[in-house]
This record gives C-alpha cells, sequence and structure tokens, in this order.
C-alpha cells in the first residue's frame, strides 16, 4: 500500500523537532540556578529523595504534593548527576511532550494542521508557558499528563477513557489539583447518561473510568497521613492555600483576577480581542464556494465548562494567584480563538502573526501593572541580579551573617541550589515593607550584612481595577510594597554598599552595617591589651 501523501507527519517526528526547537529558545536559561518554588519546595523535595529515597521531605516542610515530579528528577539527576542545566534539559523534555499532546489534540478535535500548527507555536510562545518550559514546578509535569488525557477524552468520537484515566492518573501524581479535570469530564458524562438512553451504558463506563484517578491521589495522600499524621501538607500550608480563602468576597475578588489571567494577562488579550471581532464576521467559504466547517457545539461547551470549572478551583485553592496553575488550560483559550479566526478571516495567519509578536514582546516588555516574574522573562533576570549580589557578598563578606528574605534566605544557606558553595548564616524577615525592616531594627546585633532586593514587581499601575481592588489584594493576596534600598539602609543605620536593578523595577542592593566592624575591633583590642597584660 502507498503511503497517503496527505497524511499528518507521525508523532514520532514532530517529538524532536519540538524538543530542539524549545531547547535553543531557552538555551540561555538552562543553567540558571534554582528560583522561587523551585528552590522552596520542588528542588529540595526531589533533593531528598535522590538522596534518602523518601517520598516525603525532610530539608522543607512537606506540603504533601504527590512525588511524581521528584521522582522523575532523581532519576534524571542519578543518570546525568545533580545540576540546574540536567535539571531544566529534563524539564525541556517534558515541555516538549506536553507541545506534542497539544498537536495530537487540535488534530483530533477538528482535523486541521494548519490550526494545529498555530495553537502549538503560539502556546510555546505565549510568556507564561515560555517561562514553565524550564522551571521545574509540579505544573509543567501536570500539563503535559493532563493534555494528553484531554488527547483520549475531549474529542466527540472514538474516546479512549482507558487511556485517559492513566494520564490523568499521572497528572493527579504530578500534582493534586489536576484531579479537577477528570472530575468535570466524568461529571459532563454522567449529566449526558442521564439525557441520553441510547449511549448511556458507554457514557456511565466512560464516567467511572475518568473517576479512577482519585484511587491513587487518594493511596498517596493516605501514605502521606500515615508518615506524618497530616493529610494535606502542614497546617500553615493547609490555611494559607485553603482554610484560608473559603470566604466569598475573597472568592469573587480571585474570580476576577482569573478572568483576567485567562483572557488578557500577558498579552494574551491580542488574540482574544481578534477571535472576538472575527465572530462578528460571516464564515469564510473554500474555493468550492462550501463554508468553513465550524467547532463543534459539544466541544467548545466541554472547554468552556473546563475553563469555568478551572477558574473557580483556583479562586479557592492557592494562597498566591499564580498563573501556572492555569497552565493546562491555555492551549485551550488559544485553540478557541484560533478555530473562531481561522474561520472567518482570510487574513488569518497575519492575525496569528499579530498575535505572536505581542507574545515575543511579552517575554521581555512587563506589562504596566503587578505580577509574578515568573510570568515572562522577568524570572531570569531576578535569578541573575541575585547571583550578583550574592558574589560580591562571597567575595567581600564571606564572614556576615545576612539578613534577607525568602527566598534569598534559602539561596545563601542551601548550596545545593546553585547560588553558594559554602552556606551563610542568615536572619530572615519576611520581605522588605516598613514593618519587616523595623522588626530587624529591633535586632542589630544579628547581622552583618543585608541583602534586599525587589520581592515584588509593582510598578505605578497604569491599569488599575480601582482601590478596592487594591485594598482585597492586601488584604487576601499578600500584596505589600517594598521599602527602597535608601531607606532600608537609613531605617537599619546601615551604608549601602551595592546596588543593581534590571530597568523594568527590579533590583537588589547590599548594606553593611558600621557597628558590628567596630564591635569586632573593639574585641580584637580588648583581647590584645589581655594578652600584652598576661605576657607583662
Amino acid at each position: 500500500m502507498e503511503p497517503r501523501l496527505d497524511a499528518p507527519f507521525p508523532l514520532w517526528m514532530i517529538f524532536p523537532v519540538l524538543f530542539v526547537a524549545i531547547y535553543l529558545t531557552h538555551f540561555s536559561l538552562l543553567r540558571l540556578p534554582y528560583y522561587w518554588d523551585e528552590a522552596g519546595y520542588y528542588i529540595p523535595a526531589a533533593w531528598d529523595f535522590f538522596r534518602t529515597g523518601s517520598l516525603i521531605p525532610t530539608s522543607t516542610l512537606t506540603n504533601a504534593h504527590p512525588p511524581l515530579p521528584s521522582i522523575y528528577l532523581a532519576l534524571w539527576w542519578k543518570a546525568s548527576g545533580f545540576a540546574p542545566a540536567v535539571t531544566r534539559q529534563a524539564v525541556v523534555l517534558v515541555a516538549a511532550l506536553a507541545l506534542l499532546a497539544i498537536w495530537r489534540l487540535v488534530l483530533r478535535l477538528c482535523g486541521n494542521g494548519l490550526i494545529a500548527f498555530t495553537t502549538v507555536t503560539l502556546t510555546a510562545l505565549y510568556p507564561i508557558w515560555f517561562a514553565q518550559s524550564t522551571l521545574a514546578h509540579a505544573d509543567i509535569f501536570a500539563a503535559a499528563c493532563t493534555l494528553w488525557g484531554l488527547v483520549y477524552s475531549l474529542p466527540d468520537t472514538n474516546r479512549r477513557p482507558l487511556i485517559a484515566a492513566a494520564w490523568f492518573s499521572a497528572a493527579a501524581l504530578c500534582k493534586e489539583t489536576a484531579i479537577l479535570i477528570p472530575l468535570t469530564l466524568a461529571t459532563l458524562a454522567l449529566w449526558q447518561a442521564l439525557r441520553n438512553s441510547a449511549t448511556r451504558k458507554t457514557l456511565l463506563q466512560e464516567a467511572a473510568w475518568l473517576l479512577t484517578p482519585i484511587l491513587p491521589l487518594s493511596a498517596w495522600y493516605a501514605y502521606h497521613y500515615s508518615r506524618t499524621g497530616f493529610l494535606f501538607g502542614n497546617p500553615e500550608f493547609l490555611r494559607y492555600n485553603a482554610q484560608a480563602n473559603l470566604t466569598p468576597l475573597r472568592f469573587l475578588a480571585a474570580l476576577a483576577h482569573r478572568l483576567l489571567h485567562l483572557t488578557a494577562h500577558m498579552n494574551l488579550f491580542v488574540p482574544i480581542l481578534l477571535a472576538c471581532a472575527a465572530l462578528l464576521l460571516p464564515p469564510r467559504s473554500n474555493t468550492d464556494g462550501v463554508p468553513y466547517p465550524a467547532l463543534s457545539t459539544s466541544i467548545r461547551n466541554r472547554i468552556l465548562i473546563l475553563l469555568a470549572a478551572n477558574a473557580a478551583l483556583f479562586s479557592l485553592l492557592g494562597g498566591a494567584l499564580l498563573c501556572r496553575y492555569l497552565l493546562p488550560v491555555y492551549p485551550l483559550v488559544l485553540f478557541l480563538a484560533i478555530t473562531a479566526i481561522y474561520r472567518r478571516v482570510r487574513w488569518w495567519a497575519a492575525l496569528a502573526l499579530l498575535s505572536a509578536a505581542a507574545f515575543i514582546a511579552g517575554l521581555f516588555i512587563n506589562p504596566p501593572y503587578g505580577f509574578a516574574p515568573e510570568d515572562n522573562l522577568a524570572y531570569a533576570r531576578m535569578i541573575r541580579l541575585h547571583q550578583a549580589a550574592i558574589r560580591r557578598i562571597q567575595a567581600q563578606y564571606l564572614d556576615s551573617t545576612v539578613l534577607s528574605a525568602w527566598p534569598a534566605t534559602d539561596e545563601l544557606s542551601k548550596p545545593e541550589l546553585g547560588y553558594v558553595k559554602a552556606p551563610f548564616a542568615v536572619f530572615p524577615i519576611e520581605d522588605f515593607s516598613s514593618p519587616q525592616i523595623a522588626r530587624a531594627a529591633a535586632s542589630p546585633e544579628s547581622y552583618s550584612t543585608a541583602l534586599v532586593f525587589s520581592t515584588k514587581i509593582d510598578p505605578p499601575p497604569l491599569i488599575t481595577l480601582g482601590p478596592l481592588s487594591h485594598q482585597l489584594d492586601e488584604q487576601y493576596f499578600g500584596l505589600h510594597h517594598d521599602l527602597s534600598p535608601e531607606a532600608i539602609a537609613r531605617q537599619l543605620h546601615g551604608t549601602l554598599v551595592w546596588q543593581q536593578d534590571d530597568h523594568q523595577g527590579q533590583w537588589a542592593a547590599i548594606i553593611r552595617f558600621q557597628r558590628q566592624y567596630e564591635a569586632k575591633i573593639g574585641d580584637r583590642q580588648k583581647t590584645n591589651i589581655a594578652d600584652i597584660a598576661q605576657r607583662d
């Protein structure tokens, strides 16, 4: 049998192309040391498993996150050595697997290779996805497994719930919140079974399979409880990420942010507005005069329900409104936008290029409002600022006890994170707001150097939701304002000896304290006098 000339490329040919493309576009990021939640939880958890075989982390507080990312990273370290570059290459492999799932999913949903290529490309370039493609957060692992689960559970026909359940189980063992999507799809299958007696048996079987990811996740929690006495992680983690969030006002405030994250954040508004404008136009026709087919109503509705479910869940869970929690659904948003543009606009490719240009700009240019550095390449600039400051401290103030805030306190005290060769003693505070600096000023004898930095990107907003939103952000989402390095030095009665910024709102600085010098000189003088007296 002769091969079909119009057959889609096999996945084994596409995967290496995706991997090489991600590797090359992220090449300058592959050797960066670990960042933020990587340093705070995921790398220490994997490091503990790598060294001791323990699925429960011991060098950091356990958050009850499932262990699959730790196992995966430890296997890579076993094969190639423990180094940030090895970790980031391992994550690139997972990101390529996720993009391959998007390619396969779009082909199964609409059968159009151009839409599949465009969706994959825009997803890869979207700043949030691009930034997460080398960061060892559980979200990219869960997103890859979830998207493969959707390949076998989202289309109208030829669904394979057994394979989907296996992928969704893996996703839940990467991150517990990934259980939402199979539970949502199972609920939809049960609802359809009640309404359609002809396919009821098939739909009930599908729902049963989609509920099975609960079993391995429950087994993990039972194991975690048996070893720690905590079902969902340490009490402070549970309070911050769940119990403190269960108020109607907090939910509504978070939901407003989540809707913006799904429609506008990091220049996502460009393809969304283009798609909305395209919907005002009639469908275009092919060369035979036949209108281009619309996306299946059932598929569109299922996607919209998944988006709504994710927006609702992550308005309830998670103390911080991190956009990476929504990583599996951003490709679905882009797919809906591209299908609308493709069907109705003749020059659709030009609009896709405009969206790509907006995403590339978003990688380097910060939006005119506060955001998490990990939403674009600001995180890399932050890492490099911290590296420069810590190199200066190692070169000139090696015997210091360093006042700082997380994550720099971990960067200074844990050599495995890639910033220092030997640990420093640290004096930790929560941030560099006025109350925390006042607390530090009350213990001047506890530190001899300070490493201060911008803990948030907080420019004067050109776009704001008003003073009420600002108050809610302060009350519920940890919004605070860091003092300037000069103000911190004044309040702590220190000398600003080094400062650097990235010209987009991030900075780091080193402060030294003369009182420490004087105390040490005085101690040495007293010792010398005592030695002389003893000799005489």
